[in-house]
């Protein structure tokens, strides 16, 4: 056990809600439609879990090669700047979880098709070139956009397409309020980290646009899901018990109050978790919405 904390610490397990609620809203609208593959739904929910775990151990060991990890951020330790893993092992073990997302990928291209392997080969690729490489797209204030595509649009119409390769509108949609949840996890980290990054020269948009403008972006991504969500279901253009999802807001108006007024470290860290499950709470109530 002391031998795997280090990598349990290195998954971020807080983070993993990410990838996780949008392959159940995926799976919600297939149930409701009639179609949801048992088989479909647990390989795409380990291949998620996957390639999120392995864009975590790549943006810890490439951010700790570029300093960004230093001793002055805050949160909580990262395996490789600790010293706790080395940069080999880390990439070693980038490796093996991308491997194994990979054969998930292969299985449900077989019973989905080839889009299923474009959407797994672009996210691979997505979460190697974020801190990795000669100009990861992190440090260019691009990281938003690339989680908005990737855990939010991709991940929610993705996770529906695997069951009976198709791709409803309905999917489309609630993609867009998964994607602002999900996006409003990394801004709350980046807020948090604002002022180590910029030492840096990692330019996150809560470097660009200053810690007040982080905030600002923050509470607008999280009210936006609510009001997209509302929007979506009252022009009937996803299934109206998807509204459950409003359910979410009591757990978010606390959060976001706290981004918004908080400037320690620890109070940051909490509030990052704390959208998280926010992210998870509302995936998993649209769901079963969608899925009723």
């Amino acid at each position: 056990m002391t031998a795997l904390r280090p990598w349990v610490q290195a998954a971020r397990p807080p983070t993993l809600w990410a990838s996780a609620a949008p392959v159940a809203v995926g799976a919600g609208l297939a149930w409701g439609d009639g179609v949801f593959r048992l088989d479909a739904f647990l390989v795409a929910m380990a291949a998620a879990l996957l390639i999120n775990i392995g864009a975590n151990f790549a943006n810890d060991a490439s951010d700790a090669r570029r300093g960004a990890d230093g001793p002055a951020r805050v949160g909580p330790l990262r395996a490789v700047a600790s010293g706790l893993l080395g940069p080999r092992q880390v990439w070693t073990g980038v490796a093996v979880v991308f491997a194994l997302a990979s054969l998930g990928g292969i299985y449900l291209a077989v019973i989905a098709g080839w889009p299923v392997l474009a959407i797994g080969a672009a996210s691979l690729a997505a979460a190697l070139a974020y801190t990795g490489g000669p100009r990861p797209y992190g440090y260019l204030g691009l990281g938003e956009a690339a989680v908005f595509v990737f855990f939010g649009l991709a991940a929610t119409v993705g996770s529906r397409f695997v069951h009976d390769a198709t791709a409803p509108a309905a999917a489309w949609l609630l993609a867009v309020p998964m994607g602002f949840t999900v996006t409003a996890i990394l801004v709350a980290n980046n807020v948090r980290d604002v002022d180590t990054d910029r030492e840096a020269g990692k330019r996150t948009l809560a470097v660009t646009l200053g810690r007040e403008g982080g905030r600002l972006l923050y509470t607008a991504l999280m009210v936006g899901a609510f009001v997209a969500l509302t929007i979506e279901a009252a022009v009937g253009a996803v299934p109206p018990l998807c509204l459950l999802g409003l359910l979410a807001a009591p757990a978010a108006v606390p959060v976001v109050a706290a981004v918004r007024r908080e400037t320690e470290g620890p109070a940051l860290v909490r509030a990052l978790r704390a959208t998280a499950r926010v992210h998870a709470l509302f995936g998993v109530l649209v769901a079963v919405g969608a899925a009723i």
